[in-house]
């Protein structure tokens, strides 16, 4: 049986006439006609703001980003001030709904500590002896595998799923390390470098030094991956992974489930994936932009993009435009000037140039192109990949590190889901197929 026969036949038989969706107002992506998203729940954990709603119209403003109700510019301001890691803090903000006091702080740091080391056995059997070509798939893996290393792993108590979030959240950076390593090592041929965790360097220092070969890293760097998990942390319950997280949390299945499905949502270009299409793209533009400080070239060759002419001839430029934010993404003010500082630091200034050019002046080519006064900017993929890349990060932990860093959204809104949720999630799907009669095999 070939199966590539069948294809132009299965695609007929799936599909549906795009009218029958506005014939039965059906909110495709779980979104409303002017773009709002569908209410479907209530949340206390975080808020993505970038519109307000004037007499039914959709108003754009300014983006907000809050956490338990805090402004995520006003934490890395005061955590900026202060010159010290902050990503343990908001996990702690997330997990417990308030800002910890130096003691609490303290000890969370040490629990999160001591719940790092993987159980024995664990690197050799469920990472060396089973790796992958992709990483954020060997995570999802070593996820599930916890689940059998896990003397109480279905109870679905506030307490045994805030014990298990911990330890997911704790193991992460190692479980995406590991993964790393095993993945250069044996499809790649690069030598295996297995280094331990450290106590007492948080997450952000201590990913750093697993993944390196020589585990050194300087301040900056430390501090710039730091900011990008404060950035990442959380977005609201509407965003895929964390809706998935909720939806899969419902079914009152375990946690590790629950957290492996928010993996695979994450892993898809639509979603974690972008900041790679992004570096994808941006490395098409360099390489076809012959000024990149003369704004009329690159606005041309955006053009073409748009016009799929140029790049993957998706018509799209990545890193531009957002589902909630508008006017601006809060995230991308924040770790624009990150950028800045590390490009000056790396001697590249004029690829950071690039970036801001076309930061500034996509919106408007996408909007003549498009034929659209629909509010659009620069979302935080713009400049994440970018970041990562002067980090010296591959490609292929970009992804895993937002991961790294959501787990602590996705496993919040878990434990909220538990506590008020109660009914399975169950939207409706309108069956528009014809009735016919069956047909028996001798008369087909």
């Amino acid at each position: 049986m070939k199966l590539s026969n069948y294809i132009e036949r299965i695609k007929e038989n799936y599909k549906i006439d795009r009218s029958l969706y506005d014939y039965y107002n059906v909110k495709i992506g779980l979104r409303n006609k002017d773009g709002s998203g569908v209410l479907v729940g209530l949340t206390k954990v975080g808020d993505v703001h970038g519109y307000i709603k004037n007499e039914q119209e959709l108003v754009p403003v300014a983006g907000k980003l809050r956490y338990r109700g805090m402004d995520v510019e006003d934490i890395i301001k005061n955590i900026q001030a202060d010159n010290r890691f902050g990503f343990e803090e908001i996990t702690f903000l997330l997990l417990f709904g308030y800002l910890p006091s130096k003691t609490e702080l303290e000890e969370f740091y040490a629990l999160l500590d001591s719940n790092m080391e993987l159980p024995e056995g664990f690197v050799e059997n469920m990472i060396l002896k089973a790796p992958s070509s992709n990483i954020m798939i060997k995570l999802a893996r070593s996820i599930l595998a916890c689940y059998s290393y896990d003397k109480n792993p279905e109870e679905l108590s506030v307490e045994n799923v805030l014990r298990q979030s911990i330890e997911l959240i704790a193991r992460f950076p190692i479980l995406i390390a590991y993964g790393y390593q095993a993945k250069s090592h044996y499809y790649h041929d690069k030598s295996l470098f297995i280094h331990r965790p450290k106590t007492g360097l948080g997450t952000a220092r201590n990913f750093l030094q697993l993944i390196r070969p020589d585990s050194k890293y300087t301040d900056l760097e430390a501090k710039t991956l730091d900011i990008c998990l404060i950035l990442h942390a959380e977005h609201g319950g509407g965003n895929n992974s964390a809706f998935t997280t909720r939806v899969v949390t419902s079914s009152d299945t375990d946690t590790y489930s629950a957290i492996s499905a928010a993996v695979g949502s994450l892993k898809g270009f639509k979603h974690g994936g972008a900041n790679i299409k992004v570096m994808e793209m941006m490395t098409d533009v360099k390489a076809n932009v012959k000024d990149w400080s003369n704004e009329n070239e690159v606005r041309e060759y955006l053009i073409k993009i748009l016009n799929k002419q140029a790049f993957d001839k998706s018509g799209l430029i990545y890193g531009l435009g957002h589902a909630v934010y508008t006017v601006s993404d809060p995230r991308t003010i924040i770790l624009r000037e990150y950028a800045r500082q590390l490009a000056t630091e790396k001697g590249i200034p004029d690829e950071f140039g690039l970036y801001e050019i076309i930061e500034r002046i996509g919106p408007a080519t996408f909007c003549e192109v498009k034929n659209t006064t629909k509010g659009i900017c620069t979302n935080v993929d713009f400049y994440s990949g970018f970041v990562y890349n002067l980090l010296g990060i591959p490609a292929e932990l970009f992804t895993p590190i937002f991961a790294m860093s959501r787990i602590t959204g996705w496993c919040a809104h878990r434990i909220e889901e538990l506590i008020n949720g109660g009914r399975i999630i169950r939207p409706a799907y309108k069956n528009v197929e014809t009735k016919k009669d069956y047909i028996n095999i001798k008369d087909r």
